[in-house]
């Protein structure tokens, strides 16, 4: 049990180095006007929750302890609803109402196909 949260901690934070990383590169690229870098990481990690989820629990490729470290470690260090949460807060308390809906909107929508994306390539595999 202790190697197995040993894993989980190190894979949590590879999420957070992923995280940062990425949304860093995303900001760099396209500007902080628009939440771009935490949509990004949003939307990339449901499509791999959904390719974990669909290879590991409904193809058995990976065993439940991989799945375990993939899922709760490096993707719930790596996925930032809570920054989505606090940023579309923010477009709201600055009355930015379009950005907000147009935020929440792309997320959610987005985040949706990728989810069913990452589903449909784990069932190729």
């Amino acid at each position: 049990m202790l190697e197995k949260l040993g894993f989980i901690a190190l894979a949590g934070a590879a999420g957070t180095l992923a995280r940062y990383w990425l949304s860093g590169l995303v900001y760099d690229v396209l500007g902080r006007d628009f939440p771009w870098g935490t949509a990004v990481v949003n939307i990339l990690g449901c499509f791999l929750f959904g390719l974990v989820w669909e290879a590991g629990a409904e193809r058995m490729l990976l065993r439940t302890e991989a799945r375990a470290v993939l899922l709760t470690g490096f993707m719930g260090a790596f996925t930032t609803f809570s920054t989505f949460i606090f940023e579309s807060g923010g477009l709201l308390e600055d009355h930015r109402y379009l950005a907000l809906l147009a935020n929440l909107g792309f997320q959610t929508i987005l985040g949706f196909a990728a989810l069913f994306a990452g589903l449909a390539l784990g069932r190729l595999i």
